[in-house]
């Protein structure tokens, strides 16, 4: 059983806000199986699961992509915003083919960031993983266009994660609306979450393999942590019900197919990313 841990019950967002949730490193399939398997009750509540392609492999380049609005894509899919070459759900001035976007978020600026901000949106921001990490050069970029952007210290801190948005949105004014990005980093190697039961380290996945090295275990490690995620994202999402949310993974793991392991390199088990999109409210899907 995935118990939450304790925080206050949030207020309800304005329909104009946004909510972007990225589970890094989360596979298609880990979802896909934790999903049928039930135990993704509040992500599973926000829409209906796509299987979509990821801009990149790695988090930077899906992330700089995410900032132009190159959200993941559904291959095959005619519907605006489950493929962004269709219609961008944020579409940014000047940026690629001008698509069937109309009703989503049309935005002007360096990136889709200061494109809210000029909306006049509280633009917040907080990342797990180290290419979030402002004390690096290259960490600083992803994390630099919000106006108040909190790094996690490790990809083990959702709890902590959640409260500093906690404490945000209990000074935030009510009339202004919200642009909230979370990267949830407890679905990354080594695949731990707060109070799981099983060691931190060694992880079931590392570059190159080895001998800890296990499909299986990396498989079961990661569908438990994004259900214990699940149980943690209760409030937050439900703060967002009739609101923008989108859900997706920046990039999956290979897990030994063709003697590949991790990500950071182009493969479809690197690719293939499960994609949730909610527009105001209302499930977005193939019709």
């Amino acid at each position: 059983m995935v118990v939450a841990l304790k925080r206050k019950m949030m207020r309800q967002i304005s329909t104009d806000s946004v909510l972007f949730i990225t589970l890094d490193s989360c596979r298609f399939d880990t979802f896909d199986i934790a999903n049928t398997l039930g135990n993704l009750p509040n992500l599973s509540s926000i829409g209906t699961l796509q299987c979509a392609q990821a801009p990149s492999y790695f988090t930077y380049g899906s992330h700089a992509a995410f900032w132009m609005g190159f959200t993941p894509g559904v291959v095959g899919s005619n519907e605006p915003w489950l493929n962004p070459k269709v219609g961008k759900l944020f579409r940014m001035a000047f940026a690629g083919h001008p698509g069937e976007d109309c009703e989503g978020f049309q935005l002007e600026g360096h990136n889709l960031i200061e494109g809210f901000r000029r909306l006049g949106y509280l633009t917040l921001g907080t990342g797990a993983v180290e290419w979030f990490n402002p004390a690096s050069e290259t960490g600083e970029v992803l994390g630099a266009p919000f106006e108040k952007f909190h790094f996690a210290g490790n990809t083990w801190s959702l709890g902590s994660q959640l409260s500093w948005i906690d404490h945000q949105l209990d000074n935030h004014a009510l009339n202004k609306p919200i642009f909230l990005f979370l990267n949830v980093g407890e679905t990354h190697v080594p695949y731990w979450h707060e109070g799981a039961p099983w060691k931190r380290w060694p992880s079931p996945c590392v570059p190159f393999g080895g001998p800890d090295c296990s499909a299986l275990e990396s498989s079961r490690r990661q569908q438990e942590c994004l259900a214990w995620v699940d149980g943690q994202l209760a409030e937050l999402l439900k703060s967002f019900s009739e609101a923008t949310v989108i859900i997706c993974g920046d990039h999956g793991d290979c897990w030994g197919e063709d003697g590949l392991w991790e990500h950071g390199i182009s493969h479809p088990a690197t690719l293939t990313v499960p994609l949730i999109i909610r527009f105001r409210g209302r499930d977005v899907r193939d019709h």
